[in-house]
């Protein structure tokens, strides 16, 4: 199949089998400038995805594997961190694995030291989703996906419908639209779990990627990386991005709540009015020009500098995955939420909708 509206086009092949045997396809986007994003219906992952740096050069900026096996099998799925996926039910940790709603007492898979990371053991990074539709969009080539999370999933309540739209723009942008519904109340906080080197993937390390970070405050967590409830000001502390920072420069720091990460692998709150659409973190390489700029309409971000990449796992072209080899920025709702009754509600019940917009913006300079 291939869709085209000018030089924009959509492609579409096979992509392998997973362990039981159901197809997954591959749908690469093209824009009108040469940009090009790699989407599986397996986990709703980004595979691949090239973007210019400031001489015209393509790279390919996010982690992966050449094959569906590398995503699927046993062998790596223990070490595999997520790489490109669309995580949900819950995005981030849940202590203990429970969470109270509306009077009931819900138990979670266990998948992360007793707690529940990334919507469980079979989360929405792990089944394969329904192409709902491939075409040219007004604002460039873009793939639907679609995916009923049945009640009892993983432990969560409700039969959960999900949408995920992806979007690659023609001015360079990969934007995400998730939209959900459900028959009884749940909890939903999807997010987006690119592994990004904007000098290309598996390049080398990203201490030298410069970061910036539209937030105040942070959310401590403790020696689980599970939040306080408290809220902490960055002023004076490795967490302050609010001048452009090389993420090297602070992140051996002795400041014990990094150090539980080790490095960063934490939550920002980010300074814009609740649930308006706005800029969150700015990254930039010196080297290649490659800048990203991570908008969206939710109100915290979790950046992880890539600490648990070990050398272990050998991606694309070859390239192995050493420590820190690339950074994630995850637009969500704060971790351990559900068990956080004053923060903002992460509760979906029926009749409302929830949405949530990720937009990934590229440029050269």
């Amino acid at each position: 199949m291939s869709t085209s509206n000018s030089s924009s086009t959509i492609t579409k092949a096979d992509f392998g089998k997973t362990p039981d045997g159901t197809p997954v396809e591959i749908y690469t986007l093209h824009n009108a400038k040469g940009a090009e994003a790699r989407i599986m219906t397996y986990g709703g992952i980004v595979q691949k995805l090239m973007m210019p740096d400031k001489n015209g050069n393509y790279a390919d900026v996010v982690n992966g594997f050449d094959t569906l096996d590398g995503y699927t099998n046993p062998k790596y799925v223990g070490a595999c961190p997520y790489f490109g996926a669309l995580i949900g039910r819950y995005g981030n940790r849940i202590g203990g694995a429970t969470f109270t709603l509306e009077g009931q007492t819900y138990t979670l898979a266990k998948n992360n030291n007793g707690n529940s990371l990334h919507g469980g053991l079979k989360g929405f990074d792990k089944v394969v989703w329904t192409p709902v539709k491939a075409d040219i969009g007004p604002e460039g080539p873009r793939l639907v996906l679609n995916y009923l999370s049945k009640d009892g999933e993983e432990g969560f309540p409700g039969n959960l419908n999900v949408t995920a739209t992806y979007t690659l723009t023609e001015d360079n942008a990969l934007k995400l639209q998730y939209s959900a519904t459900t028959d009884k109340p749940t909890v939903v906080n999807l997010t987006h779990h690119s592994y990004f080197n904007l000098a290309g993937q598996g390049s080398g390390d990203i201490l030298g990627h410069l970061v910036y970070i539209n937030a105040d405050q942070t959310t401590p967590v403790d020696a689980g990386l599970i939040t306080t409830g408290t809220f902490a000001d960055v002023t004076g502390t490795p967490f302050d991005f609010r001048k452009a920072t090389a993420i090297g420069a602070r992140i051996n720091d002795p400041d014990t709540i990094l150090q539980y990460g080790p490095g960063y692998d934490h939550n920002w709150v980010i300074n814009k009015p609740f649930g308006q659409f706005g800029l969150m973190a700015r990254v930039t390489d010196p080297i290649s020009g490659r800048m990203m700029e991570v908008w969206s309409d939710e109100p915290d971000l979790q950046f992880y500098a890539g600490n648990f990449l070990d050398g272990t796992l050998t991606g694309k072209d070859g390239k192995v995955y050493q420590r820190r080899f690339a950074f994630c920025m995850e637009p969500q709702h704060a971790p351990d939420s559900p068990n956080k009754p004053s923060w903002p509600t992460v509760e979906l019940k029926p009749g409302q909708t929830y949405h949530n917009v990720i937009e990934y913006k590229f440029s050269a300079q």
